[in-house]
């Protein structure tokens, strides 16, 4: 793609020939996005009428578990089953997952069915991905990415909002159910509008890579575990963790068929220092997801709604600058975006640390804008950037690795956050002085992460031109 060739336009991604996909694509996010905050807001009622209440954090550990794993999966199942038929298979598996934890009579028969909803979602998130260079030309790929930003704002405010009524007027099921028109509208529109498996796809058996998927998902449940466990037992929880997910980094680069591209984590190269960047930046962003809403309730005295709607401001500032730098075209601006995106998450985490020691909301809100700018500005041209450095070969498991690693990055930064502040006294913690001596190392920790990821940033865009790009998605259509 050449810097002075035509950006497109947002009316473009939404006329005939491309907007029944882009509704595809959204769709896809809007089940992965809506989902995770349905379930988050329905499932204490839940829990309360099935009892169980040990197991609510599991109902999203499992999910994520399973997601990634899945999604981990996603590139070889295409591969193998095509475009159209893996997505309708997982849409399927989700739709069962739906249908098990909305008719549930116990907390188990919920967690069963969240499970089939991680796998399903997993896949059909990563195989949206995979599509959007394939479906679209590299020019509106920034455009989609917004459009996908904008979904999760959508959910962050409507989410909550909508799953609260429900559960309210009618049943914490109805909030589970909800799914179901939209995976049914999804799976039909895939149905005429994805591609599907090409007569000239390889059909030779990839065999079934399950020593490392487990292996995986073995990795991200340690670290869900030593999110809950005391300090000692979590530090080593998370160095066993460490070791499974290089490990199956390591068996899948000997692997005779991959399920990550060729050089993912190695810092020699675009892909390896790129996915290093999407891994540490939801890290890094964790420490306020999980913590801000709960400590300006605790600190400051505000009430859920109130709480909720400062934690959302960093969605809305995603959304909006991801909109707003969608239309660049220069890619030294596009290296700029990148590096700037790490740099102001890393602001950000400090910024909002020192509102709340301060007792400063401007604060806090003026760095919840910063870290939601920070995703926003970069995330589209990180992608776009590891989908043009990947090879034809490597295009679909680049992609796909996508939103799994994403996905794995706010499980591990969850949990990282968790042991920081379980190790700082925070669940014993009463008074507003102890509360903010538990918070410091949390975001200490998390603006550490986001420094990491500017390194990287720096070293992926450094190596950007200097390779030789392998992948014909890098000419425009």
């Amino acid at each position: 793609m050449s810097e002075t060739s035509s950006s497109g336009s947002w009316a473009e991604i939404f006329a005939p020939r491309y907007a029944t996909v882009t509704l595809i694509l959204c769709l896809g996010v809007a089940l992965f996005a809506f989902n995770a905050f349905l379930a988050g807001t329905a499932l204490p009622t839940a829990v309360l009428h099935l009892g169980g209440i040990e197991l609510i954090s599991w109902a999203l550990t499992l999910y994520l578990v399973f997601a990634i794993m899945g999604g981990a999966g996603a590139a070889l199942i295409k591969q193998r089953l095509g475009s159209r038929t893996a997505l309708l298979a997982s849409s399927a598996v989700f739709l069962v997952g739906t249908l098990i934890a909305s008719n549930a009579s116990t907390m188990t028969e919920v967690l069963v069915g969240r499970s089939f909803q991680g796998l399903g979602e997993g896949i059909v998130a990563a195989i949206c991905f995979a599509l959007i260079p394939e479906l679209f030309p590299s020019r509106l790929v920034p455009k989609v990415f917004g459009t996908q930003a904008s979904v999760w704002a959508v959910a962050a405010f409507g989410g909550p909002l909508g799953a609260g009524l429900l559960t309210e007027l009618v049943s914490w099921r109805a909030a589970f159910l909800v799914n179901v028109p939209l995976v049914l509208i999804f799976a039909v529109m895939v149905m005429f509008v994805v591609p599907g498996k090409s007569r000239d796809s390889d059909t030779q058996s990839p065999g079934f890579p399950g020593i490392r998927l487990l292996t995986i998902g073995g990795g991200i449940m340690l670290v869900a575990l030593a999110s809950i466990a005391p300090p000692l037992q979590a530090t080593a929880l998370l160095v066993g963790a460490a070791l499974l997910l290089a490990g199956s980094v390591l068996l899948d680069r000997r692997s005779r068929v991959r399920l990550m591209p060729t050089g993912a984590f190695w810092p020699n190269s675009v892909i390896g220092s790129g996915f290093w960047v999407v891994l540490l930046m939801p890290i890094a962003g964790a420490s306020a997801a999980v913590y801000l809403v709960l400590l300006v309730q605790q600190l400051w005295g505000y009430g859920p709604t109130l709480a909720g709607a400062i934690g959302a401001v960093m969605a809305v500032a995603w959304s909006l600058s991801a909109i707003t730098v969608a239309n660049v075209r220069e890619r030294a601006t596009r290296k700029v975006l990148i590096r700037t995106g790490p740099a102001l998450i890393t602001l950000g985490l400090l910024g909002v640390l020192v509102g709340l020691l301060t007792s400063q909301i401007v604060i806090v809100l003026i760095a919840q804008l910063a870290i939601g700018a920070g995703f926003g500005m970069s995330n589209g041209y990180l992608n776009l950037t590891l989908m043009e450095s990947a090879s034809d070969a490597d295009r679909d498991r680049t992609s796909a690795l996508l939103p799994t690693t994403q996905s794995a990055g706010n499980a591990i930064g969850a949990a990282l956050a968790g042991v920081a502040a379980n190790s700082a006294g925070f669940a014993t913690a009463v008074t507003s002085d102890q509360i903010h001596h538990a918070i410091i190392p949390v975001f200490v920790l998390g603006a550490a992460v986001a420094a990491l990821s500017f390194v990287a940033a720096l070293r992926m865009t450094g190596l950007v031109g200097r390779q030789t790009t392998q992948s014909s998605f890098a000419t425009a259509r």
